[in-house]
């Protein structure tokens, strides 16, 4: 019997009958009859016409195999297996899948995924060449499906994988299918990571290790991708990846032209610098904060095309950078330290500032010193054992090490600060060290300093990898910010946290902005006064609740007003899921599926949701996804921790469970569809959208969100004409009647 990947299929006439085929059913037809077309591409098409049957839901695959091998008079019927034939799903039809069928496919009979699995490690087995290339091609194709990749593991076929891997005999295209194939089996989770040994790990960091010139991106691709997975989950094999893959190894191949390349190369960065533990980790960081490295990155790819691939990948280096601060926020200093480390720094800090005239580098006392009254002026609580201020952790040492920065790198900034502060009168003073304290917290709260990635985390900002101190930087513009935004409020010590409240909110906003440089960040903040904060408050506050809101002729006209609002916004949640939406794509029992997205849209008749695979970028039209699903097959909307794939992420430690969702069904044999929304925007249109088909309450916080904006502005519109006009809290009352109705009039 041929390979599967040397056949062609010779009924296309058949095939393109069969596009021709009612997709919707009608109405008197019978929801589990589906009918579509069946053909075996082995079998000459001028000897053997392809089938047209009504596949019947209710009855058993195996029956219905049987039946279509009885009419082509093939024994054996237990030995084939119907495939989809759609473009981007050739997978085999299992009891769990079966329910993708729709009216109008053309469905393939081949070799059960038992047979074909035995043929291809037959294949792999011989002494062929050409044989183990077409099978290797085959198996990089058939391994992304489930049902294929139980029966080849269950035959011991990966053991085969690994030892080409391990012999070293294969190079180019038949290397490059191998290690597609380990990275597809081993996505499944039916394998552990610890059968890998180091020979294998060595081998495959070998295509790595090569020069750029002579790099297959295919090889590198999988390659890479293979030593991040035995660095997260193989237990005994990370310490072998260390020694033979250093950053600098990695390094390079960011200057790759491909794309999922550089992904998967800062993907092994990142899990080399997770798994790194002491000094290992700290000659990592100090290797990736390193201007060369900040450099490629740069020029290489940030300023390239970011999918949310990379995004995700840029994110978890940027979270892993700036937690190297999160040691000294968690520790307090060591005021009995032998060596009076900690009372050198802050007596530098006075110095600094009073003593130098913010030169850090100069040796000459230029006034008469008076320690404990300087260290009033700095805002110290403890005048007389200043570090007993960093006792208390976070933010511990962490301020004291952020003010030691700025006093030294900035020094003119830091004693202008100082200055103006202690020259203020003492119910307007903003004592530094404190002001300093309270902000390196709101900043590690911004930054979810201390805090592990997010598994779907895709917020990362450009001007934290063009410095070598990025959390330092930050600090000095933030400081410097709060100084003048006090100066602004004119502020007292009874006003300290309104002022930290407005600075938090001047950062948010102009972090959302996601400036590409700490110059521009320092420009736009500083642009940002606090009267441009009232305005945008004020703006936002007459927008929520709208002029004259609480007045009853204005209530009496929202409640009128408000059921048409709400259908409007109901047609915009399902506007938008006929818009489509790319999700990445999770399992129930698995999680995340690594880079594997699929395209969702609700049909144009709100009455199925049409769905298929599509790359990390594409917005796939109706008519390109092959699946669907009729919504009065959803039993029920599943939201956060009561999605199984959340329950399964949160042993992991990574479960992100506010933006998750996923579409039970009426069968509980029948997997149910998991999601995972990008933004709370995407999740609360989805869910809104689905809560509406289903006939349940939209819940989202966004709903009330466009319910309040929508009608503020169409009581604005109706009421314009009333501008300058004083409504009356009340309606005016009604003159009671005439004593007749003999009205007068003129005859003209």
């Amino acid at each position: 019997m041929p390979l599967l990947g040397d056949r062609s299929s010779t009924a296309s006439s058949i095939s393109q009958q069969s596009r021709t085929l009612p997709i919707t059913p009608k109405k008197n037809q019978d929801d589990n009859i589906k009918k579509v077309a069946v053909t075996m591409p082995d079998l000459n098409a001028a000897e053997q016409q392809g089938q047209l049957i009504q596949f019947d839901q209710t009855m058993s695959l195996e029956a219905i195999i049987k039946d279509i091998c009885q009419k082509w008079s093939l024994a054996d019927p237990q030995n084939y297996a119907l495939r989809f034939n759609e473009k981007d799903q050739k997978m085999y039809i299992t009891e769990t899948n079966r329910k993708d069928i729709r009216d109008g496919q053309v469905l393939n009979l081949t070799p059960s995924a038992a047979q074909t699995a035995k043929q291809i490690k037959q294949a792999l087995s011989g002494s062929r060449l050409e044989d183990k290339n077409l099978a290797l091609r085959q198996l990089s194709l058939l391994s992304s499906d489930y049902a294929f990749t139980e029966e080849f593991v269950k035959i011991q076929g990966h053991k085969l994988i690994v030892d080409i891997v391990q012999g070293g005999n294969f190079k180019g295209d038949p290397l490059a299918y191998t290690l597609k194939s380990f990275v597809c089996l081993m996505d499944h989770n039916i394998l552990s990571w610890d059968i890998i040994e180091q020979d294998f790990v060595k081998k495959v960091a070998d295509c790595v290790s090569v020069s750029s010139s002579n790099v297959d991106l295919s090889c590198l691709q999988c390659a890479l991708a293979i030593l991040e997975s035995v660095t997260m989950h193989c237990s005994h094999q990370q310490a072998t990846v260390e020694q033979i893959v250093t950053p600098d190894n990695i390094i390079r191949h960011l200057e790759s032209p491909d794309i999922d390349v550089q992904k998967h190369a800062i993907a092994l960065i990142n899990a080399l610098f997770m798994k790194a533990e002491g000094v290992k980790r700290s000659k990592v960081a100090d290797r990736l904060r390193s201007k060369s490295m900040r450099n490629v990155i740069l020029s290489n790819v940030i300023r390239g095309q970011i999918g949310d691939g990379m995004a995700h990948q840029l994110y978890v280096l940027q979270t892993l950078l700036l937690n190297l601060n999160e040691d000294l926020m968690r520790k307090s200093v060591d005021i009995n330290d032998p060596h009076q480390i900690v009372h050198r720094d802050i007596e530098e800090l006075r110095r600094i500032a009073f003593d130098v005239d913010g030169d850090a580098n100069s040796n000459t006392v230029r006034r008469p010193q008076n320690t404990a009254k300087d260290y009033k002026k700095l805002g110290f609580e403890k005048e007389n054992c200043p570090a007993e201020d960093f006792l208390t952790a976070p933010p511990g040492a962490l301020a004291l090490h952020v003010m030691l920065y700025f006093a030294r790198q900035h020094g003119e900034n830091y004693v202008k600060v100082v200055l103006e502060n202690s020259t203020r009168a003492d119910e307007h003073d903003c004592p530094f060290v404190q002001a300093s304290k309270k902000l390196t917290m709101i900043l590690c709260d911004i930054l979810r300093i201390g805090e592990p990635p997010d598994d779907d985390g895709l917020t990362y900002y450009t001007m934290f990898f063009s410095h070598d101190h990025p959390f330092e930087e930050f600090f000095c513009i933030c400081i410097q910010l709060l100084n003048k935004t006090w100066r602004e409020m004119r502020a007292t010590a009874h006003d300290f946290k309104k002022v930290l409240d407005v600075v938090q909110e001047q950062i948010t906003r102009v972090l959302n902005q996601s400036p590409t440089s700490f110059e521009a960040f320092r420009s736009k903040i500083h642009a940002l006064t606090y009267s441009e904060i009232n305005k945008l408050w004020e703006k936002e506050r007459l927008e929520k609740e709208g002029q004259g809101a609480q007045l009853k002729p204005i209530i009496e006209l929202r409640n009128q007003i408000k059921p048409e609002i709400m259908e409007l916004i109901k047609q915009q949640r399902l506007n938008y899921l006929i818009g489509g939406t790319r999700f990445a794509k999770y399992s129930m029992r698995s999680g995340r599926i690594r880079d594997k997205f699929w395209f969702w849209r609700l049909a144009p008749n709100h009455k199925a949701l049409h769905y298929g695979d599509c790359g990390e970028s594409d917005v796939l039209p109706l008519e390109q996804l092959p699946n669907k699903l009729p919504l009065v097959d959803i039993q029920k909307l599943q939201v956060g921790n009561d999605c199984p794939h959340i329950n399964i992420k949160a042993k992991r430690g990574a479960a992100n469970s506010k933006l998750a969702f996923s579409l039970k069904f009426e069968n509980d044999e029948t997997d149910p569809f998991c999601f995972l929304a990008s933004s709370d925007n995407e999740f609360d249109m989805w869910t809104d959208g689905l809560n509406h088909l289903l006939n349940n309450e939209m819940t989202s916080s966004q709903v009330n969100k466009d319910l309040e904006t929508l009608l503020s502005m169409e009581i604005k519109m109706r009421i314009l004409d009333t501008e300058g006009i004083q409504i009356p809290p009340e309606a005016p009352e009604i003159p009671p009647p005439p004593d007749n109705y003999d009205f007068a009039y003129l005859n003209l």
